[in-house]
Formats: structure tokens, sequence, C-alpha cells
């Protein structure tokens, strides 16, 4: 009936408003719920017997709780933030983990920690870690909210003590990061390591993820053992059970690596491969490096001979794209030529595509009185592009919102484009192009071009950037999330650089024979002369 319909309407109103609010605490708090496999695959990493001591910093719905109550574990202590969480669990403790005077020390600390990067944390949040004597310690504002669980995590447990977090990977390897993973290497060391690459664990994230076991120890194991899962197959008990006593199947690999140590990269790679990156990286090596002030590297990198920008943003692409109109002669010369990521390949870009670029300045008026053509193509996106975001800028709705680095773009040079993101699951290489003066690249494509002062070629550069010990490189090293690479600057600017020893004459050969096999190549597209090409820099890369 009509009632019921109306009564069912607002009962599924009043789910989603719930669902709504519930998204909106666990954005506030970083909840992301453990499924109970992970939780109970976590716990089967413990050394567990009936009297272990142990700590749940961040409970929430107390999976971890049944899973140990299951397994006849009494003495538990937990922690959870969120008071609206059920209340289901007498131990726990409702109140912020971070602040909480605990004087105990524990056998076990395990669970799912809160990760929130800083600008997105709750003010209250904020003020609670600018109190905390961990925090101004070992963090700072560009760290997440997961640092100070793992720093307090390891101040509470007891000598031999295992502390098993499920968290994100990325802070494996970044800058900021590196005071809270020195601490944890002065007090301890990782026993066992799993990295899951993009596998859907939690609903509605898509993020790298590690669960690791680290043990509070001065002792230290030379190695770590490591599990990779690849799949994007949710993860069952028996796979992850696979991946406990690695056994092989599909999608998994298994290494031993070597234990991380302080002021170092952590990388989830064999000693083999660390050291072929290694040795890749003294090649590259600065003649004088001054180690007290170079605290990032020692060697050269490409943002010291090249020039980086990400491309031009026009808000809607489709709108702005010349489909053979006839044009007036005003027309036909606000154009430019733009290359498309997905038209790039290793070495060339195989298509150019008319954008219409229209120089800012003009009324309506004037637009539709010297574009005419123009003009009546933009009317069917108006209303979108009127939508664009503004810039702070009152933009008009036939113009580019943003021509970042134009400047930069119309230098009368050849210019290699990358596309910005790259997935890196089924391939083994990166997609560098070589494209000529005059072409622009859109917001999905970065472009790097030589500096002045750089005396080696845009070709060497070029055939460079597409050799394997780069893509290799930039996979351990680079901006990587799940099996997505970034090329924006920064991550471009840091790729270590084998510039050429002009006063070496070996080298110098070699520089010209690359430079021009590589210009052959690109005419030729003839695959015999990309194995010379990696003949040669294998000569000069020492791989």
């Amino acid at each position: 009936t009509p009632c019921q319909l109306g009564s069912r309407r607002n009962l599924a109103t009043e789910r989603r408003m719930m669902k709504r609010e519930k998204i909106k605490t666990k954005r506030k708090y970083g909840q992301y719920f453990t499924p109970e496999v992970v939780a109970n695959f976590m716990l089967c990493l413990a050394d567990l017997s009936a009297d272990t001591k142990v700590l749940e910093p961040a409970c929430g719905e107390g999976v971890f709780l049944k899973a140990l109550q299951k397994k006849g574990v009494q003495d538990i202590t937990a922690f959870e933030i969120d008071t609206e969480l059920s209340n289901s669990f007498s131990l726990v403790r409702y109140e912020s983990f971070v602040s909480a005077n605990i004087t105990e020390k524990f056998d076990l600390i395990i669970g799912n920690p809160p990760y929130i990067r800083w600008k997105n944390l709750e003010e209250e949040l904020k003020v609670e870690l600018a109190q905390n004597t961990l925090w101004n310690r070992y963090c700072n504002s560009l760290c997440d909210y997961l640092y100070i669980f793992i720093l307090k995590s390891i101040e509470l447990l007891k000598e031999g003590g295992q502390l098993i977090f499920i968290c994100p990977e990325y802070w494996l390897n970044t800058t900021h990061s590196l005071p809270l993973r020195n601490e944890m290497m002065r007090n301890g060391y990782f026993e066992q390591l799993y990295h899951f690459n993009e596998t859907p664990i939690f609903d509605g994230v898509t993020v790298s993820t590690i669960i690791f076991k680290y043990i509070k120890s001065q002792e230290k194991k030379d190695t770590i053992q490591v599990a990779k899962y690849y799949s994007k197959q949710k993860l069952t008990a028996d796979r992850l059970i696979n991946l406990k006593h690695q056994i092989p199947f599909e999608s998994a690999d298994y290494i031993e690596v070597p234990q991380f140590k302080v002021d170092e990269r952590w990388l989830l790679e064999n000693k083999e491969v660390q050291a072929a990156l290694r040795t890749f990286e003294l090649v590259c090596e600065k003649e004088f490096a001054n180690t007290l002030f170079d605290e990032k590297n020692n060697y050269h990198t490409l943002g010291e001979y090249c020039d980086i920008g990400n491309g031009l943003v026009s808000g809607l692409d489709k709108a702005f794209q010349v489909n053979g109109h006839l044009l007036n002669e005003a027309e036909q010369l606000a154009t430019i030529k733009v290359v498309k990521a997905k038209d790039i390949t290793p070495f060339l870009a195989e298509n150019i595509t008319k954008y219409i670029y229209i120089e800012e300045g003009l009324t309506e008026e004037h637009f539709r009185e010297y574009y005419p053509n123009y003009y009546g193509h933009f009317q069917p996106y108006k209303a979108d592009l009127e939508q664009r975001y503004q810039y702070n800028r009152n933009i008009n709705y036939w113009e580019w919102v943003f021509l970042r680095n134009f400047q930069l773009f119309s230098k009368p040079e050849s210019r290699i484009f990358v596309p910005c993101k790259e997935r890196i699951s089924n391939k083994d290489f990166f997609r560098f192009a070589l494209v000529a003066q005059d072409v622009y690249p859109t917001q999905d494509v970065t472009a790097i071009f030589k500096k002045q002062h750089t005396q080696e070629s845009i070709e060497y550069i070029l055939a460079y950037l597409n050799q394997p010990i780069i893509f290799d490189w930039l996979k351990r090293n680079g901006v990587v999330k799940g099996s997505i690479v970034e090329f924006s600057e920064k991550p471009i600017a840091s790729i270590p650089f084998r510039r050429i020893n002009w006063n070496n004459e070996k080298e110098v050969q070699q520089h010209h024979i690359i430079t021009d096999v590589t210009r052959q190549y690109l005419r030729s597209k003839d695959k015999k002369q990309l194995t010379q090409i990696k003949t040669l820099f294998n000569q000069l890369l020492k791989v």
C-alpha cells in the first residue's frame, strides 16, 4: 500500500543517514574495521599462552577481543576512543590510548591502529598530540596518527614482547617516518611481514596494506621472512595459512629480506636485488659527496639536470578536442597539439590530438564573433564547464582552468613525456616518449626538459629513462600506491642520474653512440637498436 511504501522509503532513508554518519565517524577516528579472518590470522602469528598479557590499543567493535577470548586469553587490556561503539566488553576502557596513563608492560600488543594524515585530523586529536612527548620527539605535521600508536606500543612492550599490527605500507619508505623507523630498529627487529598489494581487505578502501610482527629485543635477527600477495581477490583463511607457511600458490611470493637498519631505506627485496640497486646508485654517485649535509642521497639526480612539469588542466578534456569542425583562419590558429597518456609508448608517442586553445581576456561577445564555430562547439558543454574548479579566478567556459608550466612547455625544444600514473601489475617497463617542441602535455602527462647547463643529449636521457634498472629503482623507491607508480615532479626529480664524465673519452663515445642509435630507433623502430642501447647502458651502469 502507499502507506507501507512510504514507511519503507523512510526506513531506507534512515538507514542511508545512519550509514553516512558511520562513515563520517570512521573518517574522524581513522577506523577501518578488521575482518574476522584477518584478525584470526594475525593472532595465529603470536606466541600465545593462557597467561599472556595482551593490549589492544584501538579495539573498535572487538574482533580481536573475541578471538583472544576464544583462545582462552584472560589478561587483556583494551582501549577505544569512540564511545558510540558497542560496549559489550566490560574490559574496554573507552578513552584515548594516546593520552591514557598506562604503567603496565605487555607480552603482546595486537590490532588495527587508526591511520589519519595530520591535515585530516580532528582538532581535538591535534591538540592531544601537541601535548604528547613521544609525538613531539619523533613526529611532525607530515606524519600519520598511526605513528603514535606504534611508538607508544613499543614503549609498553616487555623485553621479548610482540607487536602485531595491520596498517598501510607507505611509512616504510617516507622521509618523515625516518625517526619512527629508527626508533623501531633501536628497540627491536621485524620477524615477519606480509605485504598485500591492493588486496581488498577493508570495505571501500584501496590501499596497499601490511601485517607485521615486530619483537622488542636488544638481540636482532639478521633477516625478515616476507610474504607478498598480489591478487585482488579477497583474503580467505586458506590463502592466509598458505602465506604463513610459505606454501607456493598463484599470486604469492616469498623472500628473505635483510633486517632493516637505522638511517636506511626499508626495501622489501632480497639482498641480491638490494645490492643491484645500490650498485646502480653508486655509479651515479657524486664525486665529492658531502654526506653530512646531503642527508637524502649522495648521487646525482634527474632533477639536477632536467626541468620537470605536470601538464595543463582543461577541466573537461572532451570539450577542448577539435573534432573535424570547419574552421575559419582564427580558429585554425587557436589550437595546440597535445599528447594524452594513452598515446604514449616507450620512446615514442603514437598519436597527437588537436585541442582548442584561446588566449585569456576575451569577452563572450568577442569570442562568439572571432570563433563562431568554436562558440557553437562549446555550447553543449557550457553547463559542465562552468562547474569546473575555478582556482580562485573567474574562468570563462572556453578557457583552460590551469595553464601550469605553460612557459616551460613553450620552450622551442624537444621534450620527454611520461604518464602521470602507471599501473605496473602486468608490466616491467615505463613509458618515456620523445615528442616535438610544439607538443603540449595535458594533466595526465608529466614533461621533462633538459636544463640549460646539461650536456647530455635529450636522446641519451630518453634512452636512460627507458632502461630496466630505472623501472626496478622506481618500483621500489618511487611514489608507489598499490600497483600504481606516480610520476609527478618530485619522484621523477629523485631518479638517480648517470651523468657522463666529459673528460673520459670512452664515456663520451658511449654517449654519442647511444644518442645516434636512439635517433635511428625513433625513425626505424628496429628492435635490434634497443638491444644495442641496452648493452651500452649496461656497461655504463655496471648492471
